[in-house]
């Protein structure tokens, strides 16, 4: 073979090499391209918390199941946990033990609920302690996953059998959420001695309203709860009546009762006031043409807010006739990328203006007042 004909075979096969070493580049590119691109999938979780009976120093959740790790964290309605699981790796976990914590003061009796937590720090669990920066829960439709069960401890029957008995719980199935509610329950006293004990009522794991009862010994009365529902969350909601070691429980459709809903009502070179109709936690954003967000509210819990000030950006100009967007958004202010809400239909709650259009209406309503 002369040196030209092997030449041209070594050139041949170079690129050969070259084209499958390509090929294979190719195929490790697209398979890391969620990585090296910054496209990651939401992070995913489910849960099941039963009613259940125990000792008070632990509680079982039933199953969870976590995309990316993380802790289930019991809460009673409180500010601060009652206890958190050990890590949890991703993938799906069947009776879990969720043990008291040592220095804990409460037992972990009543209505409980529990939240799966996702661990953003690898280094523990965090929420409380980065003031909700870290550790957020795992959300599903806006709101975290969670699950509520009732817990009621055998640890010592003789207290079992002294506190009151919820024999029964009458709510009605369904209701807005700016209405009062009336929930009644029926108690009984099973020991013979004439006694008082706290009967309280919760909505979503929060102590809405508490009652000293007195009953005779085996007396059997029935308690009324008046429930004012602004502000609880929509959706399918648990409520239950509390006893010293006893409860029950059921669930309640809350409906929102308006449309979802934001308009501008003052505008500025410094912030834009708006009045909002928000069934989830969220915020007011103010989008520029562009489509960037160039201003923010402070949180907002469920319901009908007025006079909610969005401020704008300090490093943020604003042109009197620039067309911008007051929209919903769920979540938190901080959020790094925040969710625009939608409303049953799908579509996004908004109202389009400029600062001028505004300060013109202003101007129109102000000399309308004065020929009146």
């Amino acid at each position: 073979m002369s040196a030209k004909s092997t030449l041209g075979t070594i050139k041949r096969v170079g690129a050969i090499l070259i084209a499958i070493a390509i090929v294979l580049a190719a195929g490790i590119v697209v398979g890391q391209a969620p990585a090296i691109f910054g496209v990651e999938d939401d992070p995913e979780a489910s849960i099941e918390f039963e009613d259940q009976q125990g000792t008070g120093d632990n509680v079982t959740i039933q199953e969870v199941t976590l995309s990316d790790g993380g802790f289930v964290v019991l809460t009673d309605g409180g500010d601060e946990p009652l206890a958190v699981s050990d890590y949890l790796e991703a993938g799906t976990h069947e009776n879990v033990t969720i043990e008291r914590a040592e220095d804990a003061e409460e037992d972990l009796v009543g209505q409980l609920t529990a939240t799966v937590h996702q661990d953003t720090t690898g280094d523990g669990y965090a929420y409380e302690e980065t003031e909700g920066e870290e550790d957020r829960p795992y959300l599903e439709d806006g709101f975290p996953v969670s699950d509520t069960a009732s817990v009621t401890t055998t640890m010592d029957d003789d207290a079992l059998s002294d506190s009151f008995l919820v024999d029964s719980i009458d709510a009605p199935a369904s209701a807005t959420t700016n209405e009062t509610i009336e929930i009644t329950a029926e108690i009984t006293n099973p020991t013979e001695l004439q006694t008082q004990q706290n009967v309280e009522f919760r909505l979503g794991g929060t102590v809405l309203e508490q009652q000293v009862l007195e009953l005779d010994g085996d007396e059997t009365r029935e308690v009324t709860f008046q429930i004012d529902t602004v502000g609880a969350p929509p959706g399918e909601q648990p409520i239950g009546v509390y006893t010293d070691a006893d409860g029950a429980v059921t669930t309640i459709d809350l409906e929102f009762h308006t449309d979802p809903a934001i308009e501008v009502v003052d505008a500025s070179e410094a912030n834009v006031t708006t009045d909002v109709a928000i069934p989830v936690d969220g915020f007011v954003g103010i989008e520029a043409e562009n489509g960037s967000l160039v201003g923010t509210s402070d949180d907002l819990e469920p319901g009908e807010h007025s006079n909610v000030t969005a401020e704008f950006d300090e490093d943020v100009e604003i042109d009197d006739d620039e067309e911008l967007t007051a929209r919903l958004y769920e979540g938190e202010p901080g959020d790094d990328e925040p969710t625009p809400f939608e409303d049953e239909d799908g579509d996004g709650v908004e109202t389009t203006f400029t600062i001028a259009d505004v300060a013109e209406a202003e101007d129109v309503e102000d000399e309308a007042s004065e020929t009146e």
